[in-house]
């Protein structure tokens, strides 16, 4: 019973402090094809919203969008963590992110008692965006090329209202990371930078990216080379050693200009992990990597300031 005690003197502050404001999560496609674990997850998902906390859910589906184009005989190209999007890998798109995933991840919200509603960037015009040009870009091997991305959108603006709307009404909207321009054109995105839009947006208390892997490693075959905490000065010099390469490339990314734009604080977890979400938000000690602007943004001992 002590630890019991103890165990809710330490997290009903976290409560009271996040009580009534806005989380943005990114579930990643690789935490949503396991059902064991997403179920997990959507448990977590229901105590914070039961806590009176904001919620607003944005997932990906990566792996899922790739298997599927495999199955069609295509094989996907990404360049730097982002995906080129021609016709088929649209139509791809839709399907995987706007369909099935959705239906499947609202569904289980739904079975652990979230009152869950998907959308689409595209719906009420909530993501605007328009067609990416094509860019130079510095690839994983450090040469520079031109890339033509395709029916890949940039981020216009938010039109937060459809949010607000179901948030006021104690929803908790699960949004795929398709975007559209108003005149009928749809754009796949990389559903860390509409998490990111979205938070930014919404001024949101943190941005959680939930992974399948722990957070930023030092060594990315070795586990225990967690970084708990870390600065936007470090994360450049983590990206610059060959340190955060690949898909976690856009993330870290992400968190930086989240952190820089109005975002108190950005994590990335595991969720693979038992109870990963409930501790980064309720324990001083947490379980992944939190991201500030500054260091100073982190009390002595590690712990965040609350």
């Amino acid at each position: 019973m002590a630890n019991l005690v103890e165990s809710i003197r330490e997290f009903m502050p976290y409560v009271r402090l996040y009580h009534d404001r806005t989380f943005v999560v990114k579930i990643g496609g690789g935490v949503l094809e396991n059902n064991e674990k997403l179920e997990e997850l959507a448990d977590q998902i229901a105590v914070l919203s039961e806590f009176g906390l904001k919620l607003v859910i944005v997932h990906g589906g990566g792996n899922q969008a790739s298997e599927m184009s495999r199955k069609l005989g295509v094989e996907p190209k990404i360049v730097a963590g982002r995906r080129v999007t021609d016709d088929t890998a649209l139509d791809i798109a839709k399907q995987v992110y706007g369909g099935k995933l959705n239906i499947e991840l609202v569904s289980t919200l739904i079975k652990m008692g979230v009152n869950a509603v998907g959308l689409s960037g595209v719906d009420a015009g909530l993501v605007m965006a328009e067609k990416r040009p094509p860019v130079s870009i510095r690839d994983d091997n450090g040469v520079e090329t031109v890339v033509d991305f395709g029916h890949v959108g940039d981020i216009k603006s938010v039109n937060p209202a459809i949010l607000d709307s179901l948030l006021s009404c104690g929803y908790v909207p699960v949004v795929s990371s398709l975007g559209g321009d108003g005149d009928g054109s749809v754009f796949n995105m990389n559903a860390d930078s509409v998490a990111t839009a979205i938070a930014t947006q919404k001024k949101a208390e943190k941005l959680i990216f939930v992974t399948t892997v722990r957070g930023l490693l030092r060594n990315k075959d070795d586990s225990s080379s967690l970084i708990p905490f870390v600065d936007a000065a470090e994360i450049q010099a983590l990206v610059k050693n060959g340190t955060i390469s690949a898909g976690m490339r856009p993330k870290v990314e992400a968190c930086m200009y989240a952190v820089k734009n109005g975002v108190s604080r950005t994590h990335i977890i595991s969720g693979l992990l038992p109870d990963t979400l409930l501790m980064e938000v309720f324990s001083g000690e947490g379980c992944g990597t939190m991201i500030v602007e500054k260091r100073e943004d982190v009390a002595a001992g590690g712990n965040p300031v609350v």
